[in-house]
């Protein structure tokens, strides 16, 4: 058998993008290298004069960030793949020969950018990116709240109540390795389906309440072009209405609506909102032991329409990425929502220049 040369590395490329290789168009449509000042900043990198090998180029680091996220990779598959997959090393700019990051060299850069609380800043920036090509946030916005699974725990009940009171238990805090791998963050709640009908044709008397671990992830995105704008990542028990008051509301969208679920009616809530000069399009709640009057029955209805648009957002990333927490704690589960939200972002925005370029 022949060695592969440069024409049939070529010739093969051309037949991944003939077939539509998504990491190609992201190479075309998004700018990366804008997230280099931010990343630079966050990682400090020494200027080398102490020798050793240099570290890789921070872009390309963040460009397989993207990766595993698009793909939901660990970091052992993540090196796997760009060994193996000609598009992952087309993405990144690796040729053959080049030398490609190890797991432990990704995982110790998701750290860094972690431990310096920069996802954030990568968020904005990529929002900015988003404002300067046109995509201002528009028609006012809606917020949900979605619950994302981690590794189960399991905790004794003396040491949940440690964890709900703040404290490392006892016996946890001599044994560095069990600590590392205890999550003291996330939380138990009930998660409430919509019964299905039985096989003799009738329905449960009540809905289900299914028990679920881990955290939850708290959005608010603009009703014209569905990108997220704010987010907030919480534990699976907290409540979803109070984080309207904590920074998920956009005060740069042209327009005041705010659009959400009965979780988000509250006083508090309405008061907050009118004094910062939001439009509150809440659904209201039932009244307590009566009937649903007809007229909120409408309102609530034709409300559904337009708040229902962020289910396709919290559907888009559970399906396509495959949205779950690997990692110990809420920082880093604040690292991988936010990198779920800004890839989200990306593939929204690739689809949108996509229909404008052929309408």
């Amino acid at each position: 058998m022949k060695q592969p040369g440069f024409f049939d590395v070529e010739e093969r490329l051309a037949r991944l993008s003939g077939l539509g290789d998504q990491l190609e168009a992201f190479s075309r449509t998004v700018d990366f290298e804008v997230f280099r000042p931010d990343l630079e900043k966050a990682l400090a990198y020494s200027d080398g004069s102490k020798g050793g090998r240099p570290p890789f180029d921070p872009v390309l680091m963040f460009k397989i960030l993207v990766i595993q996220t698009l793909n939901n990779l660990s970091d052992e598959r993540t090196e796997y793949l760009i060994n193996d997959r000609l598009s992952f090393m087309r993405f990144l700019g690796l040729g053959l020969s080049d030398r490609v990051p190890d797991a432990k060299t990704i995982w110790l850069f998701r750290e860094r950018l972690t431990q310096a609380g920069a996802i954030e800043r990568l968020f904005e920036r990529f929002d900015a990116t988003l404002r300067s090509a046109g995509y201002l946030p528009m028609s006012g916005q809606i917020l949900d709240a979605t619950l994302v699974a981690a590794p189960k725990q399991r905790n004794t009940n003396a040491e949940k109540a440690d964890l709900q009171a703040g404290r490392i238990p006892e016996d946890w805090q001599d044994k560095l390795s069990k600590l590392s791998h205890k999550d003291r963050h996330a939380r138990w709640t009930l998660k409430f389906t919509k019964a299905k009908q039985q096989d003799d044709g009738t329905m449960p008397s009540s809905d289900l309440a299914i028990p679920f671990f881990g955290y939850k992830s708290h959005v608010s995105i603009d009703r014209k072009y569905r990108f997220i704008r704010k987010w907030k990542t919480t534990d699976a028990a907290a409540s979803d209405g109070a984080r309207l008051r904590e920074g998920l509301l956009d005060k740069a969208n042209t327009a005041s609506s705010v659009w959400a679920d009965t979780a988000y009616r509250s006083k508090a809530n309405e008061d907050f909102m009118e004094k910062q000069g939001f439009v509150s399009k809440v659904h209201r709640k039932k009244p307590h032991l009566k009937p649903m009057p007809l007229h909120i029955q409408r309102s609530n209805a034709g409300k559904s329409v337009i708040r229902s648009r962020v289910e396709h957002v919290f559907a888009d990333q559970k399906s396509q990425t495959g949205l779950f927490i690997r990692t110990v704690g809420i920082t880093r589960a604040t690292m991988r929502i936010g990198l779920a939200n800004i890839v989200y972002n990306m593939r929204r925005y690739l689809f949108l220049q996509r229909i404008s370029t052929t309408a």
